[in-house]
């Protein structure tokens, strides 16, 4: 129980004659330094901690404003899949879990195909969002990575993947796995066509996932102190029976062992994918013009 909460401020309340109720939703509580944010600094902040630098998790109305030039984008629709295909049940049911989850984001499914201008270029954008059901990757999720890869093909322009996922979801069993080389595939269309694949790596990005398209960016970016890998440390740890290296799967760890390209703070985010659409758009321009040329 918390006694300031649940003890204290009633009785202030009714002693003071106060009757309008407090906000809960005020302050949040970094979870690395544990000092309390005010909540309309954190978010003018982008959900970065103003002690620490920790990148809070961001959901995904504010990731995608955040991305987009004035906060406007179009959102493509996915085409539905079997939702429920295996019947699952655990401790409830499947489809139950998937109506909670709907109710409660907003959202069919955990990513969300987005169209719009990033510095003034065109581009699509396939966007985790880890709140349904820890952004895992089922049939839906693969059908919206799929649809993202055929709309940048589709209308010659560049796909940015923003991962934030714990896996492939296990109540879609091996129809789950199955979105792997899906993605994957998707993926190369997007390279074959010639045009840029730039991936976003964000806090977490594990499972099957980084095992797929996560990992195949022509240029892998990733915030400060994500976690990025397949399996979970401790189960790692317990494998191979060794202690692994301080920071292991953190993305400054897998920068410097050569496994993205670079770490950018959130506050920079948007304009190092500005400079970079600017430059690939270049790149890809000039050989086209040579391509035709030949």
């Amino acid at each position: 129980m918390n006694w300031l909460t649940n003890l204290v401020r009633p009785k202030i309340q009714a002693f003071i004659g106060l009757k309008n109720e407090i906000p809960d939703n005020l302050w949040t509580k970094c979870p690395s330094c544990e000092h309390m944010l005010f909540q309309k600094d954190l978010e003018k902040n982008l959900f970065v901690c103003h002690h620490c630098q920790h990148h809070l998790r961001l959901d995904l109305s504010q990731r995608l404003s955040m991305l987009f030039d004035d906060g406007k984008y179009t959102e493509t629709p996915v085409p539905s899949v079997k939702h429920d295909p295996l019947k699952f049940r655990d401790t409830k049911k499947y489809a139950d879990r998937l109506k909670e989850y709907r109710q409660k984001t907003q959202r069919d499914d955990s990513v969300v195909v987005a169209y719009g201008l990033i510095g003034e270029q065109p581009t699509v954008v396939a966007c985790y969002n880890f709140a349904f059901m820890g952004g895992s990757m089922g049939m839906a999720a693969g059908q919206a990575l799929v649809t993202a890869a055929d709309l940048a093909v589709k209308t010659g322009v560049p796909l940015i993947a923003v991962t934030a996922s714990g896996g492939a979801r296990m109540q879609e069993g091996i129809l789950s796995l199955m979105q792997m080389p899906r993605t994957v595939i998707a993926v190369e269309k997007v390279k074959e066509a010639g045009l840029p694949y730039i991936t976003v790596l964000t806090d977490p990005t594990t499972g099957g996932v980084s095992a797929s398209f996560a990992m195949l960016g022509d240029i892998a970016l990733a915030e400060p102190g994500a976690i990025i890998g397949f399996a979970g440390a401790r189960v790692i740890e317990e494998t191979i029976k060794q202690k692994l290296p301080d920071g292991f799967q953190k993305a400054e760890y897998l920068l410097a062992h050569g496994m993205v390209d670079q770490v950018v703070h959130r506050h920079d985010l948007k304009k190092t994918l500005t400079q970079l659409l600017k430059m690939l758009s270049v790149v890809n321009s000039s050989a086209m013009k040579r391509f035709a040329r030949s």
